[in-house]
């Protein structure tokens, strides 16, 4: 069950296609945790005027320039009502009360992805989370969904390569019933051939329609993943239809024993709790054993990164487009906030240097970033659709161009203040869905785990102009991996006409095409 969240609205089919690819070949077929491809302004956050890009002043008289903790007042207010509580099994527990919602958000991570799957058993995460809906020693097949429908109750999950998530909203009433129906199907799943059987079809099904009847997809997902082959990060999340047709009762069950442990677990509660909600947790989940199996280890991955240059052709494409990716670092690494902040100044957010400057000039009909944080590794990205009468080499000339500015000037004061507030606007937006908010404190790094909101933006607002242009420097300046994806009537003759057409008559084929 690969949820998908909401992604920005571009009016333009063409859309479907960017989107399908970032999310099945750069997330390899995971789910999207918070993605947002722009970020706005919003009356949270002081919007300030956007300056020229210029050198940056000494970092001191950058710090009296922005301030802004008072806007991130609410991250602090909201994180002192989170109590903290872990389980003698190492159960980790967060509770925040909202007296005022109607409903509780349970949202439950377990530290198993696909980075944790050995060879020949690619895929497994996913399909366990898929088997987790469909039996359990008390709610046999359907019994868990039809008891969260019966309740009013909304419920989904999403396997990414580090994690597993199971979330869901309830009514206030129902939190003992939730609980239960919860820690049974996590505890306790029954698992039959018969399942297996049906969840394969269902997973192949998901292959079939988010990969390999999409144009370019599977081909992209191959060419991505083959930069970090060798990793746990080397094989896409949904595995290979080989594997997935070989696993057993056997080997699934054995995939649960060692994996679903309370101690791998973080669960977080929102919403209107009541006074023995700690009670309630401790009756369904105390006795829960932890595994004697050591802990998985996982390592940053060292990748010599380096620019690199293909393309692909599928005859089903309908325009062309060019993917531009690095390898940046794990979201743990003393440069994840500095990246963070370059990507969306460089490419997410609406007035990022990249959507000024193409915007201006009228050279792409769309694009797209939605950059990806492992615990162990990123990849930055960005996809551009050219009009008709641009070239793949020029857009690509375009965004190194933008890296060389920074990596050279830095990025002023003012703007590198209204790319924070834009962070912040983002975290801020989080608080207001109680579900949203669980999922997000669930994923709580480790160094966090007692200041979850505000920690992350104090190093988000301790980042420098001076750490934007060494980031660009060290992680993108001169080491993208570059894909052109082409249909087959654009190498055969459509790219140099499309390119010599007068604008107009350009113009008028894109609106056919599309």
């Amino acid at each position: 069950m690969l949820s998908r969240d909401k992604l920005p609205n571009i009016a333009s089919p063409l859309s479907v296609l960017v989107k399908s690819l970032l999310l099945s070949s750069i997330f390899a077929a995971s789910t999207l945790i918070s993605a947002s491809g722009y970020a706005s302004n919003t009356s949270h956050v002081p919007n300030t005027n956007h300056a020229p890009n210029a050198k940056s002043t000494p970092n001191a008289k950058s710090a009296q320039q922005c301030q802004l903790d008072s806007f991130a007042k609410p991250l602090f207010e909201l994180e002192q009502n989170i109590e903290y509580h872990q389980l003698e099994n190492g159960l980790s527990v967060r509770l925040l009360p909202q007296p005022q919602q109607q409903t509780i958000s349970i949202s439950t991570l377990f530290n198993v992805g696909s980075r944790n799957e050995p060879q020949g058993q690619t895929g497994y995460a996913h399909l366990f989370e898929h088997l987790l809906f469909k039996g359990s020693e008390n709610l046999p097949g359907d019994g868990y969904a039809q008891q969260m429908n019966r309740i009013g109750a909304r419920f989904n999950a999403s396997t990414f390569f580090d994690f597993t998530r199971y979330y869901a909203q309830l009514p206030k009433q129902a939190l003992a019933l939730g609980l239960y129906l919860e820690a049974d199907r996590l505890r306790r799943p029954v698992i039959t051939e018969d399942t297996i059987a049906n969840q394969q079809g269902a997973v192949l099904q998901e292959m079939a329609g988010a990969i390999d009847n999409q144009p370019y997809v599977r081909q992209a997902m191959q060419y991505l993943l083959e930069q970090v082959k060798g990793t746990p990060y080397g094989h896409a999340v949904i595995g290979s239809k080989a594997d997935l047709m070989q696993a057993n009762q056997s080997s699934l069950m054995a995939f649960h024993q060692r994996y679903y442990r309370p101690d791998y677990a973080q669960m977080t509660l929102i919403g209107a709790l009541p006074d023995n909600t700690l009670e309630l947790i401790e009756h369904e989940f105390a006795d829960w054993q932890k595994s004697t199996a050591a802990p998985s280890k996982f390592n940053d991955l060292q990748i010599d990164a380096k620019a690199n240059h293909g393309s692909i052709v599928d005859e089903r494409g309908p325009w062309p487009a060019v993917l531009m990716a690095w390898h940046t670092v794990g979201r743990n690494h003393q440069d994840a906030e500095a990246i963070a902040l370059l990507n969306q100044y460089l490419f997410q957010q609406r007035d990022s240097l990249l959507a000024r400057r193409t915007t201006s000039a009228q050279q792409t009909m769309l694009h797209l970033s939605y950059p990806l944080a492992l615990e162990h590794h990123g990849v930055a990205n960005i996809v551009l659709v050219p009009r008709a009468n641009e070239s793949l080499d020029e857009l690509a000339t375009i965004v190194e161009t933008l890296i060389d500015d920074v990596v050279k000037n830095g990025i002023s004061d003012t703007r590198l203040c209204n790319v924070k507030a834009a962070y912040l606007e983002t975290k801020l937006a989080k608080l207001a869905s109680p579900l949203t908010l669980a999922n997000m404190l669930s994923n709580s790094q480790q160094r966090d785990k007692r200041t979850p909101l505000t920690s992350p933006w104090q190093r988000t607002n301790q980042v420098t102009s001076d750490d934007m242009a060494r980031v660009a420097a060290k992680y993108y300046q001169h080491k993208a991996v570059r894909l052109d994806m082409l249909p087959a009537w654009y190498i055969r003759s459509g790219k140099t006409l499309l390119e010599w057409l007068p604008k107009s008559w350009s113009q008028w084929l894109e609106e056919q095409a599309l």
